[in-house]
């Protein structure tokens, strides 16, 4: 067992396409302020996780790329491989050894009853409704096993480093709900009943979901197909400015922070706030009427506020993209940190379930 004191934090995300804001602010930037106020004791695993991202088809080089881009970002954006164990999944065949143990411990019934999994038939019946689908909308089928199971593969990344903490989105919490569940049900099937696994607590990020700056009733999303929908990490000041000057406000003069009622304003409010967390939602909408008020200036403050924030962040990007060897040395090193740790974890599972 750990320490009780020891706090072990797990967190992943997928190399899929250049992060945007929301990924800064809902995540990476999180994950600085954790890794900076770690103790001697704690530990914290940071996963790029490739393997979840072959639930939808890839292309095998633009993956390949992606992967070293978002191994660039997060280094840019401050953490250090010395504080903090980096990694590719992939170069971990124990998640999927632990994923296929916890599978085995996991009921049809839990999986269907995953949003995530619901959300994409909802979408499918969508699709098919509107003619857009050439698969009936009835038959899941039509989904791949992986989109189906992968929050067991989650419980596995999560579990594997005996993690105590994991910080997620409040749209997350549901899969570590899931982890949680198979640690216990672990314990009772193969530990007998000890404690070996301790389900793992979530750390809900301070930031809400930042939404997207053309519809503010989704979240900022990779997947959208409108482009200025979301601002990249790699946007350049013009179209940063641009993107913000087409993000969808309201008309009226004084500027207040209502996130039900004003959903686009509270939006841009929010951003300046994680960005520069001088004053609060509420108090930038005071700065921005101090200034005249009025979605322009609103736009123009919050440009102002993400390209002093994105700068620095761009060109440390630019210059560890630019050091293959650096990023491979990562790489190497935050493997062999984490495959000691997640085989130690695997010899004890494997003794325990009989192999």
């Amino acid at each position: 067992m750990e320490p009780r004191s020891k706090r072990v934090i797990f967190s992943g995300i997928q190399p899929t396409g250049v992060p945007h804001l929301g990924n800064y602010l809902g995540a990476l930037q999180n994950w600085v302020k954790l890794q900076d106020s770690q103790r001697a004791q704690d530990e914290m695993y940071l996963s790029i996780v490739g393997l979840h991202a072959l639930t939808v088809p890839q292309n095998a080089a633009r993956l390949r790329q992606e992967k070293w881009d978002m191994l660039a970002a997060i280094l840019a954006i401050g953490i250090h491989p010395d504080k903090t164990v980096v990694f590719f999944q992939e170069d971990m065949p124990q998640h999927l050894e632990l994923a296929w143990i916890l599978a085995c411990c996991t009921s049809m019934g839990k999986l269907n009853r995953m949003t995530t999994w619901k959300g994409k038939l909802a979408a499918l019946q969508s699709a098919s409704e509107s003619g857009e689908a050439s698969m009936p909308a009835s038959d899941a089928s039509a989904l791949n096993l992986g989109l189906f199971s992968y929050p067991v593969l989650q419980a596995a990344d999560i579990l594997l480093y005996k993690a105590t903490h994991v910080p997620v989105g409040e749209d997350q919490v549901q899969h570590l709900e899931l982890a949680r569940d198979l640690a216990e049900t672990f314990n009772r099937q193969h530990a007998n009943g000890q404690r070996y696994f301790a389900p793992p607590a979530h750390l809900i990020t301070p930031t809400k979901r930042v939404l997207s700056l053309r519809d503010a009733t989704q979240k900022m999303s990779k997947s959208s197909t409108d482009l200025n929908s979301r601002i990249l990490l790699t946007d350049e000041a013009e179209a940063i400015r641009k993107k913000l000057k087409g993000a969808v406000t309201d008309s009226e003069r004084r500027i207040a922070f209502d996130p039900h009622a004003r959903r686009g304003v509270s939006n841009l409010l929010r951003i300046c706030a994680a960005l520069d967390e001088s004053r609060d939602a509420h108090g930038w909408a005071e700065w921005v009427n101090e200034r005249g008020g009025g979605s322009g200036v609103l736009k123009r403050v919050t440009g102002d506020v993400v390209l002093a924030k994105m700068e620095g962040v761009q060109r440390e990007m630019k210059r560890i993209k630019g050091d293959k060897t650096y990023l491979e040395k990562v790489a190497r090193h935050g493997a062999a940190r984490a495959r000691e740790r997640a085989e130690r974890t695997m010899r004890e599972v494997r003794e325990m379930i009989g192999f």
